[in-house]
């Protein structure tokens, strides 16, 4: 049995039989309660709302290896993280994780402005069925999603543009993430746009999990 718990923002952590890790573990995250007794660290890409330089850098090592993109790996090993124990990746890559099977999919970060250069993000399919995508709607092919890791609110992003990804990988569930922007009545207006045209979204407060489909 694998769950699935949400740390705040874009944070996630999978908890398996062998072991657990921590998907973007950002400046708006619980970063103490995601962390604590993981076995390994995904990043997306290197915006601090996905990667907390700092907190994370003296805590990676042989306990806690990372796995990123380059920029993300470079911010880290620049703050003194241990290069040996930082990797970069790609996509099309497939990764063991804490025992927990990793696909990553990529591999460009949404465009925010045409003045605001792109850096590289990858997605991470976990175990085969919940997809967190980082910040950006990237459609894997003939994956049957399980549990869809829908970013809702930021810079780059439209509404519309989310319902399109919800129907384009047509999980069984969506979850809102990416939302430390909306205010509770805006979380609440999110949740019923995606109701009406994506599917019914299950909600995770802080520190709330769910368990994945066999």
């Amino acid at each position: 049995m694998t769950t699935l718990t949400l740390w705040g923002h874009s944070c996630v952590r999978f908890d398996g039989e062998a072991g657990a890790l921590v998907i973007d573990p950002g400046v708006y995250s619980d970063l103490e309660h995601a962390l604590d007794g993981a076995h390994g660290v995904l990043v997306t890409h290197e915006h601090p709302d996905h990667l907390a330089v700092d907190a994370l850098a003296p805590r990676i090592g042989a306990a806690l290896p990372l796995w990123g993109t380059a920029g993300a790996v470079d911010a880290l090993v620049a703050a003194g993280a241990d290069p040996e124990h930082v990797h970069v990746v790609h996509a099309g890559d497939e990764l063991d994780v804490a025992g927990l099977h990793v696909q990553v999919t990529g591999e460009w970060h949404a465009l925010i402005h045409r003045d605001v250069p792109l850096v590289h993000n990858v997605g991470y399919l976990v175990e085969g069925r919940a997809l967190h995508p980082g910040d950006a709607f990237v459609v894997p092919d003939g994956i049957d999603v399980d549990v869809l890791l829908t970013p809702v609110a930021g810079p780059w992003l439209r509404l519309a543009d989310a319902v399109d990804f919800v129907r384009a990988v047509a999980p069984r569930r969506l979850v809102p993430v990416h939302d430390a922007m909306l205010s509770e009545i805006g979380r609440g207006a999110t949740d019923g746009f995606l109701a009406r045209l994506a599917g019914q979204p299950v909600r995770l407060d802080v520190g709330e999990s769910l368990t994945l489909a066999d």
